[in-house]
């Protein structure tokens, strides 16, 4: 493997790289936009027994706040909820922006190394080529070994940056999908957190837990 990538030249290591930053991203994310994370069943129908029971306070909120994204969320609405639907649905949203920026976090770079890792590939097969081109007029086409050896490192650096940059469009599609999915999840719940608190409508508590 060593030797593979010494013959690809010097544009192995900025590939490698990639690779390593694309496999670092994929795996925090993967931990980080975990539903039971980001929007965990049954918060909303926590916070309608909370109310219900006239326990809903400052404390409440400050660990409705810090126990997930959701919760972050629904606190800024709760928050905000004396105010009036309008004024409690413009908390909501500044909330929910913040919090999706934070679901966003590293995939465009994602998308980034997705975009460039191919291109290194095809300066390397330019690069390779160029030196087989020099080799012929310097030596002719005699010298097999010379010629052979810029072929290789053109056609290494080109796969090195395939197999960089397609599993990385793979994953940066998947996680903006992802995000999209949880954001549609967050903003359901945020709608019923506002009709629940003007009288429009009940939330399940069944499966809710105690706290």
């Amino acid at each position: 493997m060593f030797e593979l990538v010494k013959s690809g030249g010097w544009l192995m290591l900025p590939i490698i790289l990639c690779s390593i930053f694309a496999a670092a991203v994929c795996a925090e994310r993967f931990w980080t936009l975990r539903e039971s994370r980001i929007a965990p069943k049954y918060t909303l129908a926590l916070v309608w027994k909370w109310i219900k029971s006239n326990q809903l306070d400052a404390k409440k909120l400050r660990e409705l706040k810090s126990s997930s994204p959701l919760g972050e969320i629904l606190a800024a609405g709760l928050s905000n909820s004396k105010h009036g639907r309008e004024l409690m649905k413009e908390s909501i949203q500044e909330s929910a922006a913040r919090v999706i920026h934070e679901m966003e976090r590293y995939l465009t770079a994602l998308g980034t190394v997705a975009a460039i890792a191919p291109l290194l590939g095809l300066l390397g097969t330019v690069i390779g080529m160029i030196k087989v081109f020099s080799a012929i007029m310097l030596e002719g086409t005699g010298n097999t070994g010379v010629l052979a050896g810029g072929i290789s490192e053109a056609l290494i650096t080109t796969a090195a940056g395939l197999t960089v940059a397609i599993p990385a469009v793979i994953f940066h599609r998947y996680f903006v999908r992802r995000v999209e999915e949880l954001v549609v999840t967050m903003e359901q719940e945020a709608t019923k957190l506002v009709e629940v608190i003007h009288g429009e409508r009940e939330v399940e508590t069944k499966g809710a837990r105690k706290r």
